[in-house]
């Protein structure tokens, strides 16, 4: 009896719980156990062998695929530094700003989203190619004498990736502003600290943990986003993203795309796991 009543005690809360389970078991948990277990297999050149081997891993250890490596981190910096340079006061405005002229900008910020990414870096070509209208007006204005080389370089891979992860950065430092004590930097005020050692001392310090979350948001994602470095770059930029497309279709050596894999997701959990240790709110991130 006893055991019965515990039973429909816990109905409700198994009907609720059990369906997200699932869903993560089938969705997350089950397709990345694949492609770890599938970074252990060979290839005869035009399928799975299975075979287990390290080779994928020590692969990863190539001279050629190193460069990569640097150059996605090098890019994935400086993307992140320009989201933080920029982002910062776009979120400290927005945070500051009346209700109304708040709903405006978080407007702004989210309207892109309504259209696909790939048809706004598009657009991006339209205005910064050889013919488009950024080189007509400077050329009609006189201000150059033949059409500037915008595209397909670095400076416009990271543009594109600033254009696409600008809100990834804004929204967790707007949490972080708008949830500051006003009271804290009245005080410092009348204590006499002017505003730039206020915002040295206090509201940055404050601020710290959105800026952190941002940064994961940002820097992650920019080791991934091939699609970016293809169309602003005419894929002259390698990613890590790009070693990943390219093993699992033009190369089609599945395993090494796996292997690949899974070393963006070990970078994801190393930078995941200092966020947390350094005090972050795994909330910030939408984990929990």
């Amino acid at each position: 009896m006893k055991k019965s009543n515990e039973l429909h005690k816990r109905i409700p809360l198994l009907a609720t719980v059990s369906p997200v389970t699932i869903w993560l078991i089938l969705l997350v948990a089950a397709p990345l156990i694949y492609v770890f277990f599938l970074s252990f297999l060979s290839t005869d050149g035009y399928n799975v062998v299975y075979r287990f081997t390290l080779s994928n891993y020590t692969e990863l250890l190539n001279p050629t695929y190193l460069e990569i490596y640097s150059n996605s981190f090098i890019l994935a910096l400086f993307t992140t530094l320009a989201c933080i340079l920029f982002g910062y006061p776009f979120a400290y405005s927005m945070a500051r700003a009346a209700k109304k002229k708040k709903t405006i900008m978080m407007l702004l910020l989210m309207v892109p989203f309504w259209t696909n990414s790939l048809i706004r870096l598009n657009g991006w070509k339209t205005l910064l190619g050889k013919t488009g209208a950024l080189n007509s007006l400077l050329l009609h204005l006189g201000l150059i004498d033949q059409p500037l080389e915008i595209l397909y370089t670095r400076g416009a891979v990271i543009l594109g990736m600033v254009y696409i992860l600008f809100p990834y950065m804004v929204l967790p430092l707007f949490a972080s502003i708008d949830k500051l004590d006003m009271s804290l930097l009245e005080a410092s005020n009348d204590l006499g600290a002017n505003k730039v050692k206020t915002f040295l001392y206090l509201t940055f310090p404050l601020t710290a943990p959105g800026i952190f979350s941002g940064t994961i948001l940002v820097f992650i994602p920019s080791l991934g986003y091939f699609f970016v470095s293809d169309i602003m770059g005419g894929a002259k930029t390698q990613l890590i993203g790009n070693l990943i497309e390219n093993q699992f279709k033009a190369a089609n050596n599945w395993p090494l795309g796996a292997a690949f894999s899974m070393l963006l997701i070990a970078i994801i959990i190393i930078m995941v796991t200092v966020y947390k240790k350094a005090g972050g709110d795994m909330k910030d991130l939408g984990v929990l």
